[in-house]
């Protein structure tokens, strides 16, 4: 018989492989998969590395992937941390896309004496976005420190509320006009464009990185980051000490929201320019995985949701040179996922063999 008993302390050799040791066999995993369909694994694995990662304009699609996923990861691990389920960074995403939206449609009208430029727009619909994400997400905090409703409910719910309510917007009271019939609103105007660096790729990803960046800071060297951290770990003991827990659950999911909402900005002022269907693709539900891939740290959440980017990008590769469904790459996400947290078990526990009674007796 075997048991798991908890180490003590770790060593750096399982710290770091067991994560390798996990990738490994997924991807075995997953080229057991592919050559059960008739796909030598090498050659799709080679596929995806060069479709993700062969030439400047792949890398700079992965990049362009990438960037809400930086900002959904984020947004789940802080609430996370606190061991709060937000499981609606899907339409805080959206709704700070609407929010964004609003402001380069009807600013121009709404303050015709506002300059029309990047610089006075750009933090306008930024901060729309912010607020539309964040109040999306105080909802839920309320309910659940309030009232004690059940936040994985009340979240995932609200995700649905906020995609139905965009899909509206761009099909019936937004709809351009002049778009020939098609559902999507009008083209935004050059003010209210992000940057671009190369390609499509535009500031959005810069701001990913520094939300990283700062999330880094906030929870390692703030006393906030230390209330999160307790409220996580032991919430009594968190009251007894004095920590506000109805104030920190409002205050970190106005965090957790408003950095989804920021990538619902990111998509619509660097990518598509418009509000139209393609906004909610799953990323929100995406930074679920990458949160807990990463282990609910902003720094490893940029580098994994770059990797799980170009997973993306390279399953729409394989599609292409190999005849494969893209959804391929979700199949590998699903492998990655169920072994590399399977194994983070073996990081906290180590196994033991137990000699039962009539084993002692047979020997």
């Amino acid at each position: 018989m075997f048991k798991l008993e908890k180490r003590l302390e770790t060593s750096r050799r399982v710290v770091w492989g067991v994560p390798i040791l996990s990738l490994l066999l997924a991807l075995a995993a997953g080229g057991l998969l592919l050559a059960a369909v008739g796909v030598n694994p090498l050659t799709a694995y080679a596929s995806i590395v060069k479709g993700a990662l062969g030439s400047r304009v792949a890398i700079t699609e992965t990049l362009v992937r990438a960037t809400p996923l930086i900002l959904t990861g984020l947004s789940v691990s802080i609430a996370f941390r606190m061991l709060f389920w937000n499981i609606g960074a899907e339409g805080q995403l959206v709704m700070g896309g609407i929010g964004a939206a609003g402001v380069a449609l009807f600013g121009p009208t709404a303050l015709p004496g506002l300059p029309q430029t990047p610089w006075v727009y750009l933090p306008l619909m930024g901060l729309a976005g912010i607020i539309a994400g964040a109040v999306w997400g105080i909802i839920p905090a309320i309910l659940k420190s309030a009232m004690g409703v059940n936040e994985i409910i009340t979240t995932l719910m609200f995700n649905y509320i906020a995609i139905l309510t965009y899909q509206y917007l761009f099909t019936d009271p937004w709809k351009d006009p002049q778009g020939f019939g098609f559902p999507g609103s009008a083209e935004f105007g050059r003010f209210a464009w992000l940057p671009r660096f190369t390609g499509r790729l535009h500031l959005g990803i810069v701001l990913g990185v520094l939300a990283g960046l700062l999330m880094w800071i906030v929870l390692t060297k703030t006393r906030w980051g230390y209330e999160i951290a307790l409220i996580g770990e032991n919430e009594r003991a968190a009251r007894f000490a004095g920590i506000s827990v109805f104030r920190n659950i409002v205050l970190v999911m106005v965090f957790s929201a408003g950095l989804a909402g920021l990538g619902g900005f990111s998509e619509v002022a660097g990518v598509s320019h418009r509000l139209l269907q393609g906004l909610a693709v799953g990323n929100g539900f995406s930074g679920i995985i990458i949160a807990w891939l990463a282990k609910l740290h902003p720094l490893r959440v940029v580098g994994v949701a770059i990797l799980l980017a170009a997973l993306f990008v390279g399953g729409d590769q394989i599609q292409i040179t190999l005849g494969l469904p893209a959804s391929i790459a979700q199949v590998l996400q699903g492998a990655i996922l169920i072994f590399v947290l399977g194994g983070d078990i073996f990081s906290r526990y180590r196994v033991l063999r137990v000699r039962t009674r009539v084993a002692e007796q047979e020997a």
